[in-house]
């Protein structure tokens, strides 16, 4: 008998599938109903691969933030209507010019942030009305957000970390391990036949090739995809004398 293909298993709540969140600092997230956060620390969660900044709002609780280019401990980041647009102020979009610089962009006022979390990332506010913000995001697609929606001034730090190369596999293995990812990801025709259905015998060549089905729907219409017709074609062409 056989058994379920990987992508079967994974989400069942099995721990070889699901991320050590134990393990993670906290929800980085824009905090409403405060006006200014002080830095009293930046660290490294494995949750995030971004530094995080560790405040402590005026209201005297703390949280983490997404760290931006430019800041230090002790700096005060500035929150709401009466900040201004610099670096690690948290504003809303429609208080924001043309132009600006933002990150960790709300989808829905008061999410925390949705958008734009990643180390080095940043998008750019590319017009603005009375109903909705236009967002140019990193990958170059315009985004439309309400105006109540807040975002961080700057850019995302730690950017140059996909520059570096992982060189040795061993360091691509901890690096996927660190939130649980699946790797290494194999093929499925160099699998056994009991792991997988495209698996076949223990040899060189071990894919089995099956064609999909003629009126396969789209999410089985994968692989190796039948011609649509075979022989010789029929159809000539006319000459103009």
């Amino acid at each position: 008998m056989g058994k379920n293909l990987t992508q079967q298993a994974r989400g069942k709540g099995g721990p070889r599938y699901t991320a050590p969140s134990f393990r993670y600092l906290g929800e980085a997230r824009l905090k409403h109903g405060v006006t200014s956060a002080t830095i009293t620390d930046i660290v490294k969660s494995q949750g995030n691969s971004a530094p995080l900044l560790e405040v402590e709002y005026n209201d005297k609780t703390k949280g983490l933030l997404i760290a931006p280019e430019g800041v230090q401990v002790g700096q005060t980041l500035l929150v709401g209507e009466q900040a201004k647009p610099a670096i690690g102020n948290s504003l809303c979009l429609k208080d924001l010019s043309e132009g600006t610089l933002i990150f960790n962009i709300e989808g829905v006022p008061g999410d925390g942030g949705k958008f734009c979390r990643t180390t080095g990332s940043f998008a750019k506010i590319f017009s603005k009305s009375d109903k909705e913000i236009a967002v140019l995001l990193p990958s170059k697609k315009l985004k439309e957000f309400h105006p109540n929606c807040r975002a961080t001034v700057g850019i995302v730090a730690g950017a140059g970390r996909k520059e570096k190369p992982f060189l040795k596999a061993g360091t691509m293995h901890y690096y996927m391990k660190a939130r649980n990812k699946k790797y290494p990801i194999m093929s499925g025709s160099a699998q056994n036949a009991v792991d997988h259905p495209f698996g076949n015998k223990r040899s060189s060549r071990k894919s089995k090739a099956r064609p999909a089905p003629k009126n396969a729907p789209p999410g089985r219409n994968v692989g190796y995809i039948r011609p649509r017709k075979t022989g010789q074609s029929k159809t000539r062409t006319k000459v103009v004398q």
